[in-house]
């Protein structure tokens, strides 16, 4: 429990406050309205997340595997192929190693052949560390000390075995973990399944698995993994990643992508029927538009698992037979639409029908809460798009009449001529240009769908790798929709992460290597409105004559950690002077504002153009105090280049109801 109620993200840190150097101070006051007729319920769903396979965001990151290519089917289908990033240990007189088809895996066919060719003894002597192969992981495996690591493996050889599994430095001369896999023909002449438990004696982030052998003979290896053991839940997330997600307290996640759904080509995209059931019988694909190798560890389960675990309310979104350079006629759909429907059985459907018995299998007879479905990506404006959109639309509300149905196409501007619950908008832009748009859907329509941002960030140059002026910018965009939360249902930025060893899009929310994460200043921004999802709104006018570089909103929203109730002013100065804002909050009634217990949490930095960094992972992050001298009339300074947040404790006041009753009132 925290002595004071700060923004959920920054509560463990400890803090250095930056003064901003500028030469003209400008003034400002706030009026808000807090009276019950001035407030509004903000969306319940307002924030939330949006994961995308990219930049490593999952394979290598968010799913907490650490072989990579753990079934030697990156290289495709064709034999011999292409092991990467396996390498071997010993050269072409000790050991020749290939691959060829002969997996127990109907799905995935592809196993590795290793034929030792020296032995513990005669003439061709194995080296005395004996010979095999090894995988870096994902640019390292990160190897804790008194941690556990679970490594599984099939085998599979012609004669008896002694395997050793080892968890080594990057060039293999210290070891910090291993076990050996002894085995008799009989044991071994089919494929068979082993479990080593691996207990690290040291802690290395760029650690790798090795396979090694003294004994002379063929040996198959297939479907090798290494998973830590604490995963988050037991679930097979990496925890320290999940844990920047839980802090956010989203209200919903959106998956698998973007752009990952659709593919460059159908036949690469994103097919959730390939990711379900057993690990080891997943075929894996090649991510063509992000151009890389996933073995689907992390597929539609998972992604259900996560939103289950996290609280919030999975958003699928599925292909609906359009990629970027191909597209499936409206006439011949429907095979794509019974796809869609499989899958939200599998979700939601009772454990003994046909898909939702599956997802039983796989440990989840309850079903999951699957209520939002997006049909396609950025696809509005492709040809078959809205005939496609239509055959979706009609069969899933006809077996799914609740579930809400969000369209590619944009009625931020006018309405959409086919029927939807929600439309998408995404925005990728220019600081100014972001900070600009908090009016966007002030002239939006306030019939119809409502719009739900599932992608938003400031990009180019003013983004750098995610400095101080994206987030400004975004934070003031965020208000705009918080104050338009009336036809905005949801928002989300994007993307959420990046692997810093394969940085396919940029800047990103959270960055991470094998050891390390940190959050951009755009993270920390989100944790501003992490109590805004549900929380009720007041009318807060600003007025100044010398800028239009302000905006704000205020929200009364209740701790769960402490059960107390706080009026949250937001203030983004997204100019170059430092201002001098005079606050007045009417209609709390009288000594309404508590005494102590009140803060101020500030984001800002020397320059504008600041980022975060695994040397500086705090250089950009939220700075809170106590606020002293709260009251309704109270005079706060803000920072050139800030986000300022003042949580106000409200305290209940006693009104006379009758002649002897008194009830207890709070906003």
């Amino acid at each position: 429990m925290k002595a004071v109620v700060l923004l959920c993200c920054c509560c463990c840190f400890l803090f250095q406050c930056f003064a901003v150097g500028v030469d003209t101070n400008q003034t400002a006051e706030l009026l808000v309205d807090a009276s019950q007729s001035s407030g509004r319920l903000v969306s319940p769903t307002l924030f939330g997340i949006f994961f995308e396979e990219i930049n490593h965001a999952g394979a290598g990151g968010l799913w907490a595997e650490l072989v990579s290519n753990r079934g030697f089917e990156s290289g495709g289908p064709n034999t011999p192929s292409n092991i990467d990033p396996w390498s071997i240990i010993g050269n072409e007189s000790s050991l020749l190693v290939s691959t060829d088809r002969s997996s127990c895996f109907e799905r995935n066919k592809v196993a590795l052949r290793m034929e030792v060719l020296c032995d513990s003894q005669d003439a061709n002597i194995c080296p005395s560390g004996g010979v095999g192969i090894y995988n870096p992981g994902f640019w390292g495996m990160n190897v804790e000390k008194g941690k556990t690591y679970i490594v599984t493996l099939y085998v599979r050889s012609s004669g008896a075995i002694n395997v050793s599994v080892s968890l080594t430095s990057s060039n293999g001369l210290q070891t910090f973990a291993a076990d050996n896999i002894i085995a008799s023909v009989s044991e071994v002449s089919n494929w068979t399944k082993f479990k080593v438990l691996l207990e690290a004696k040291a802690t290395n982030p760029s650690s790798r698995l090795q396979l090694t052998t003294t004994r002379k003979g063929l040996i198959w290896f297939d479907q090798v993994s290494v998973m830590p053991s604490d995963t988050y839940k037991g679930h097979g997330f990496r925890k320290d990643l999940v844990d920047m997600l839980a802090d956010l307290k989203p209200q919903f996640i959106r998956f698998p992508g973007g752009c990952f759904v659709e593919g460059e080509w159908l036949r690469n995209a994103f097919r959730w029927k390939e990711t379900i059931g057993p690990w080891e019988e997943r075929p894996g694909h090649f991510g063509d538009v992000w151009m890389y190798w996933t073995d689907d560890g992390l597929g539609y389960f998972e992604f259900l698992q996560l939103a289950e675990d996290l609280g919030t309310r999975p958003i699928w979104v599925f292909n609906n037979g359009i990629s970027h350079n191909d597209q499936v006629d409206t006439s011949n759909v429907l095979p794509f639409v019974q796809e869609a429907l499989d899958g939200i059985e599998f979700a939601r459907g009772d454990p003994d029908s046909t898909w939702g018995s599956l997802r039983a299998t796989m440990g989840h007879p309850e079903p999951f809460d699957l209520r939002y479905v997006a049909v396609g990506n950025e696809d509005c404006g492709k040809k078959n798009y809205r005939g496609n959109y239509l055959k979706f639309y009609s069969a899933i509300k006809r077996a799914y009449p609740d579930i809400q149905i969000i369209s590619n196409c944009d009625g931020s501007s006018q309405p959409l001529d086919h029927p939807a619950d929600l439309y998408d908008f995404h925005v990728y832009t220019s600081a100014s240009n972001m900070f600009s748009m908090a009016h966007r859907f002030d002239r939006a329509p306030r019939k119809g769908p409502k719009a739900f941002v599932s992608e938003y960030a400031v990009t180019g140059k003013d983004a750098g790798a995610g400095s101080l002026l994206a987030a400004l910018a975004e934070a003031g965009f965020l208000i705009g929709l918080e104050k338009n939360s009336d036809v905005v249902e949801m928002a989300s930025y994007a993307p959420l992460f990046v692997n810093a060893n394969n940085k396919r899009w940029n800047p990103d929310a959270i960055v991470f290597n094998s050891s390390q994460l940190y959050g951009t200043p755009s993270y920390w921004v989100q944790c501003f409105f992490s109590e805004s999802s549900g929380a009720t709104i007041f009318n807060a006018t600003l007025q100044t004559n010398s800028s239009t570089s302000l905006l704000a909103s205020a929200i009364s929203w209740k701790s769960s950690e402490d059960q107390n109730t706080y009026l949250r002013i937001k203030i983004v100065n997204f100019g170059s002077n430092i201002v001098n804002l005079t606050i007045r909050v009417d209609g709390l009634g009288p000594n309404f504002v508590g005494l102590s217990g009140s803060t101020k949490t500030v984001l800002t930095s020397k320059n504008v153009m600041d980022e975060n960094s695994f040397g500086e992972p705090k250089k950009v992050i939220p700075n809170p105090s106590l606020l002293e001298q709260a009251g309704e009339e109270m005079d706060v300074g803000l920072s050139a280049h800030s986000f300022t947040s003042i949580d106000l404790l409200m305290e209940p006041s006693y009104i006379r109801t009758g002649a002897d009753s008194f009830s207890l009132s709070s906003i």
